[in-house]
């Protein structure tokens, strides 16, 4: 079993056409995409964590139609955009406003993951090594050394795992603040 992180797929959205008109052209053939892209990385036994804006605009029958077409087991960080008709879906527990996790990296190396629909400056663990995946932002904040965007604009419209996330914040040139005027990483 793998895990997965992801955000921000909008699903049924049509004002997110605005970012994503030139590579899907319509509502229909971007959620069509996201749901492909979703299943080629993810098995039927993969979790996945979706750090908000499952769905916004779909109706809560296309949303239960959505979710069922995804393969593996899902949780939700509950984003701005997800209303009952996303929060009532089968997550395998309840959404979440945040999370505090630990999850092993392809060596079996246990790292701790702050995991929130929005960016932080600073978050809990932050002095004790522990990582931060958000959404919300589409792409637009850069990554730090210990933060990035997990959502589908910032990773080629699919969800992502754990060892590309670490290889971005290893690569990443800003420092979260709070921990590079100690000289940290």
């Amino acid at each position: 079993m793998a895990i997965f992180f992801t955000a921000d797929t909008h699903f049924g959205d049509p004002h997110i056409l605005r970012h994503r008109q030139a590579r899907y052209g319509s509502l229909e053939a971007h959620d069509a995409a996201l749901v492909a892209g979703w299943n080629a990385v993810v098995g039927p036994d993969d979790a996945v964590w979706h750090l908000g804006d499952f769905a916004a605009g779909a109706s809560r029958a296309r949303c239960a139609e959505l979710f069922a077409e995804l393969n593996g087991i899902k949780r939700l960080v509950r984003g701005n955009h997800d209303s009952n008709r996303v929060l009532d879906l089968p997550w395998a527990e309840p959404p979440v406003d945040s999370a505090r996790i630990s999850a092993p990296d392809a060596q079996g190396r246990e790292h701790r993951l702050f995991l929130s629909h929005y960016a932080h400056r600073a978050w809990p663990g932050l002095w004790r090594e522990t990582r931060h995946l958000y959404g919300h932002s589409h792409g637009w904040l850069p990554d730090t050394s210990r933060s990035c965007d997990v959502g589908v604009d910032a990773w080629d419209d699919r969800p992502v795992g754990l060892d590309a996330i670490l290889a971005r914040q290893d690569a990443a040139e800003l420092v979260p603040e709070e921990i590079a005027r100690h000289g940290l990483r």
